[in-house]
């Protein structure tokens, strides 16, 4: 899974991509601060099941805090897009591409008003304009994509009577989009799948502006929250886009809690709403202030920094993922003792099946039964998985 971070220059995307994975980026108050794309391990949150074994867990991969797993997925922040970017205005022609294989994107606006459409320094810029410009080279994007083989290769398609949703995956296969999403936007276009080769190019915009929003969910991290005209324009933004899913953060604040948690400066649990500090007496005044703004300012009023809640949000809401994790109905550790080592991240109407064959192909090859670890029921191949499911499969 890939989750990509967008958004126009200056607008903090580099500081969230540091804050949620800790790596060394390069943080600048100026556009285009971000030429090659970062790419990092974030993590979501999921209550680990070692609990309901008495149990304390022992990750391979990512960490458990007070019986909160953290499950690794990959982010990715690009260089930032401006009006045109779908013609290469700015560094379009390469943030774009960096984004053919992201599952979802997160796109950063800044809640300040302070930065124009290019990144720049503003006063009482209108920030509902960045999601519709953004939405609009997205939508062009995939549009032009579309637009360059569609006349051939539609005609390829009612020649050879392919079924169209079929062809498409294949034939853009680089935009990491499935049957059944292309199947529902043709659905929701209402348009005639077998007269594909006589859409107009407005039914065609029409149809990938559906699929771009189908194959590649988008969800707004409102940052800057603690800006002064942050609340006005996040009530805008609400008001405007009543179908997106906003999440006032301030990515800043989030860094410094993680960072000061990293150095033993304070307890910090990532998406929680308060913190413990350790010894006050090494502590600075400065510090202190520092703490005391973010408590007071930001995780006071809103209940987090956000951060966290957007990789949540992003990875169970829009892509609707579930996690699983391998347990033996009678035996919770893995061959070197380590405890309910791992957790995976699987697509919506996972499979018993489909969880053998994520794990290894021999596995699925030499599937006789899977067995609820919890329940210590017998599952067959085509039982569907719920988030938090525990299995172990028998070959």
């Amino acid at each position: 899974m890939l989750i990509g971070i967008v958004g126009k220059p200056n607008v903090g995307k580099s500081t969230f991509f540091k804050a949620a994975t800790l790596a060394e980026v390069l943080i600048a108050d100026y556009p285009f601060a971000t030429i090659d794309p970062n790419e990092g391990i974030g993590y979501v949150k999921v209550e680990c099941i070692d609990k309901e074994f008495n149990v304390q867990c022992m990750p391979r991969t990512g960490f458990c805090i007070n019986h909160i797993r953290f499950v690794p997925v990959r982010l990715m922040d690009v260089a930032g897009l401006v009006p045109g970017a779908h013609k290469g205005k700015g560094l379009g022609n390469q943030f774009l591409d960096d984004l053919r294989e992201a599952d979802a994107f997160v796109h950063i606006v800044d809640m300040s008003g302070r930065t124009n459409e290019e990144g720049k320094p503003a006063e009482n810029y209108d920030v509902t304009k960045d999601v519709l410009f953004l939405e609009e080279e997205l939508d062009l994007w995939f549009f032009g994509m579309m637009q360059k083989a569609w006349k051939v290769f539609s005609r390829k398609v009612q020649a050879e009577k392919v079924p169209l949703h079929e062809a498409i995956v294949k034939q853009f296969s680089g935009l990491k989009i499935t049957e059944i999403q292309v199947k529902d936007s043709i659905l929701k276009s209402g348009l005639n799948a077998e007269n594909a080769v006589n859409w107009t190019e407005k039914e065609l915009l029409q149809f990938t502006t559906i699929l771009r929003k189908t194959g590649k969910p988008m969800i707004i991290a409102a940052n800057k929250c603690d800006a002064s005209k942050a609340k006005e324009n996040l009530d805008k933004l609400k008001a405007r886009f009543p179908d997106l899913p906003i999440i006032p953060c301030s990515a800043e604040a989030e860094l410094a809690l993680r960072e000061a948690a990293r150095d033993n400066i304070i307890d910090y649990i990532p998406g929680e709403n308060n913190f413990k500090i350790k010894d006050e007496n090494k502590l600075n005044e400065r510090q202190k202030k520092a703490l005391m703004f973010i408590k007071e300012k930001i995780l006071d009023v809103y209940g987090s920094t956000g951060v966290q809640d957007v990789l949540n949000k992003a990875v169970f809401d829009l892509l609707r993922y579930i996690a699983i994790f391998p347990a033996g109905a009678h035996k919770l550790a893995d061959s070197h003792g380590n405890i309910l080592p791992d957790c995976f991240l699987l697509p919506p109407n996972s499979t018993a099946f489909d969880f053998a064959s994520y794990i290894h192909s021999d596995l699925a090859k030499n599937f006789v039964k899977a067995i609820d670890a919890k329940t210590k029921r017998a599952l067959g191949k085509d039982h569907k998985l719920k988030h938090r499911d525990a299995l172990e499969i028998i070959t």
